[in-house]
């Protein structure tokens, strides 16, 4: 029995999936905290206080949109992190440092950028993203949902999603409904319009959710309890796929054909069918932890990591 053991540890690399590499990678100036894709460009969210506008196509930078520096606690001034960053129409919001441990939102439009929420406001606020052109939403760490009026400057209404801290929220499509995820393991679907919480998803998840996506009526989840859970809204069901490591990012396909997550120590990212639960590939070559899994369309996806490095894959 021991020979076989031994045959089989020296065997099985032979039979192991091999890892597809990246078709190209794009460099942004810091590490990257987030990215969106609209029309062609990639937004990345830096920590150097700074967005870099990708043209996909030509793998350059075209634009950046640069935020003033802050005072830190001991009054040195520093580059403002930015958080997170959407795009609609031809406005751009963002969420970054503030003065005093504070968060800020800005929208950027016609080469101008105007202040939204400030320090003065003295909230923690962990993600931003538009609703419509009128309307943004924003999610503090008390898991306090916030719907905001632009033009107003206002609050449209504000819901406590669950008394666990908030992780990350995903927007359906068409933006009318929201999927909250916190450390309780649990997910809040709620309804953008009135702010009433739709439906809570639970027993899946164990741990704190680190990601999660919706997209078609799924939703994929990044889990500290090392699965990655697929929830069927459409059936009313649910199952999960495991990893040998901390999963910290999952992503769908628009069509929801496909989902991703990160699924090992060496960073890969595996990528599976949701109807069926097979595996279709495994992707590499990501030097830091994944932290965002991005479909442009059925076929090709961004990873960003804790790194300047963005890498670019083609499933087929």
């Amino acid at each position: 029995m021991r020979l076989i053991a031994l045959l089989f540890l020296l065997l099985a690399p032979l039979f192991a999936q091999p890892t597809t590499p990246p078709k190209k990678q794009l460099k942004a100036v810091a590490h990257v905290t987030d990215i969106v894709f609209k029309d062609g460009k990639l937004y990345a969210a830096t920590t150097a206080g700074e967005i870099d506008i990708f043209n996909v196509k030509e793998n350059k930078i075209i634009h950046r949109i640069k935020i003033d520096k802050i005072r830190d606690f001991m009054g040195d001034s520093v580059d403002a992190k930015i958080y997170s960053v959407d795009v609609l129409d031809n406005k751009t919001v963002l969420l970054s440092q503030a003065d005093g441990g504070y968060r800020a939102i800005s929208i950027y439009q016609n080469s101008q950028l105007v202040p939204l929420i400030t320090a003065k406001d003295r909230l923690s606020i962990a993600k931003a993203k538009f609703l419509d052109a009128q309307n943004v939403i924003f999610a503090l760490l008390s898991n306090d949902i916030i719907s905001y009026n632009i033009k107003e400057k206002k609050q449209n209404w504000k819901i406590q999603a669950s008394m666990s801290k908030f992780s990350n929220f995903a927007l359906s499509e068409d933006r009318s409904k929201i999927v909250i995820a916190d450390e309780s393991g649990d997910l809040h679907l709620i309804d953008t319009k009135s702010g009433k919480i739709i439906q809570t998803l639970a027993g899946e998840n164990l741990d704190n959710v680190f990601c999660v996506d919706y997209k078609s009526n799924i939703i994929v989840t990044a889990g500290k309890d090392r699965r990655a859970v697929i929830y069927n809204l459409t059936l009313h069901a649910a199952y999960y796929k495991t990893s040998s490591f901390l999963i910290y990012a999952a992503g769908l396909s628009p069509s929801a054909k496909f989902a991703a997550y990160s699924s090992n120590e060496k960073n890969d990212i595996t990528v599976f069918k949701t109807d069926t639960k097979s595996n279709i590939g495994i992707f590499g070559s990501i030097a830091m932890t994944p932290t965002q899994i991005l479909f442009i369309n059925e076929n090709e996806f961004f990873v960003a990591s804790d790194d300047k490095v963005i890498n670019f894959y083609q499933i087929h």
